[in-house]
């Protein structure tokens, strides 16, 4: 039972007879154990060494000398402490193994650095068992080519409902599609964050840090026009209509790259944190409809005259002090509506959000 605190069944059961005696010898625990006094004393040595039992104060004079067990909860506690942190050590010490084991692979086989993979079913099952193994999930959701067909997609919710995050960026012309903005609303308050952009260079999907699934080879028939995102990218609850196949269709299979941890999986991580960072945040709004994307890279429409006056005088370079004082508002709800604002913008910083103010023409248009 105390095996895990680094007490074997001998040292157990001593220990335990010592807590219902609450004081005895080594003669007299032998006797009642059945021992030999020797193997008595070598396991009484060894759970004085690891603060279990102790010797009595007063032994009788001239007598044997007694023993009485220590408090379990305060004896035990730093046993299994030291036993959590040897674990700890030996869990570090296997991933690093792990780790220089698929290192050493990957600099001698570079299969291992990309793998590639073909069929409709066999990317589909991949992007599953990389979402449920994940804390996070990337995507970056083009319009076209899609690589699968739309496809029912219920583990989005389910892993968001666990606590898994997903960050994912849509193409513009993704959310025309029909029924694509009531799912992709469901998937924002299910928590989901989500963005929009006017283009995506790839489409792709990253698990944590560790992996990330990009197409290299779509099949000819499988362009669904309005197909969501598809099955590929789980977000295709929208409604799809297929043309008739024909010939082209039987071309090839959708073949994707698998890239595991690499300079290159790197890269594409830092591509999709690039792409969000200018994309426009996505919201739903209080009546249950998602906002701005309507209105392209101008969604001025949906900001505030206070707003817009608010973003002027930051673009001009007013001091926090002067725009509270023109407000008529402390300078600490100048800071928050600005963070607000910020958040909107997708922008980390002032400077971003001046830029993206520029860019999406927020006080040029509307």
């Amino acid at each position: 039972m105390l095996e895990a605190a680094g007490v074997d069944a001998e040292e157990e059961r001593v220990y335990r007879f010592l807590l219902g005696v609450r004081e005895a010898d080594t003669g007299g625990i032998a006797a009642q154990l059945g021992w030999e006094a020797a193997r008595v004393e070598s396991v009484l040595a060894a759970l004085h060494g690891k603060g279990l039992v102790g010797r009595a104060a007063e032994p009788p004079a001239g007598g044997p000398e007694r023993y009485v067990p220590m408090a379990p909860d305060a004896a035990l506690r730093p046993l299994l402490l030291r036993g959590h942190e040897a674990l700890e050590w030996a869990r570090r010490g296997v991933e690093q193994l792990a780790e220089e084991y698929r290192a050493g692979g990957r600099r001698h086989d570079a299969e291992q650095l990309v793998e590639v993979i073909t069929g409709a079913s066999v990317i589909r099952q991949r992007l599953r068992q990389m979402a449920y193994g994940a804390g996070e999930m990337r995507w970056l959701c083009k319009a076209r080519p899609v690589a699968l067909a739309a496809a029912e997609n219920d583990e989005e919710w389910e892993l968001l409902a666990r606590g898994v995050r997903y960050r994912t960026i849509y193409e513009r012309e993704l959310l025309e599609g029909p029924g694509m903005v009531d799912n992709v609303a469901r998937s924002i308050r299910a928590g989901e964050q989500a963005r929009a952009a006017g283009t995506l260079p790839v489409r792709l999907v990253i698990a944590d840090s560790s992996m990330a699934i990009c197409p290299l080879v779509y099949e000819s028939g499988d362009v669904l026009d309005g197909a969501g995102a598809g099955a590929s990218d789980g977000h295709g609850d929208g409604d799809a209509t297929e043309r008739a196949p024909g010939p082209a269709d039987r071309v090839g299979e959708p073949t994707a790259a698998v890239i595991h941890s690499s300079s290159l999986l790197d890269a594409l991580i830092a591509l999709f944190e690039s792409q969000w960072a200018a994309a426009t945040p996505l919201h739903v709004t209080d009546s249950g409809e998602l906002a701005d994307f309507e209105d392209g890279q101008n969604p001025a429409v949906h900001l505030a005259d206070d707003e817009r006056y608010l973003l002027s005088l930051i673009v001009a370079g007013v001091a926090d002090k002067a725009i509270a004082s023109q407000l008529w508002v402390s300078q600490r709800t100048v800071q928050r509506r600005i963070q607000a604002l910020m958040q909107r913008a997708g922008a980390l910083t002032r400077t971003q959000l001046v830029w993206q103010v520029a860019q999406r023409g927020w006080l040029t248009n509307g």
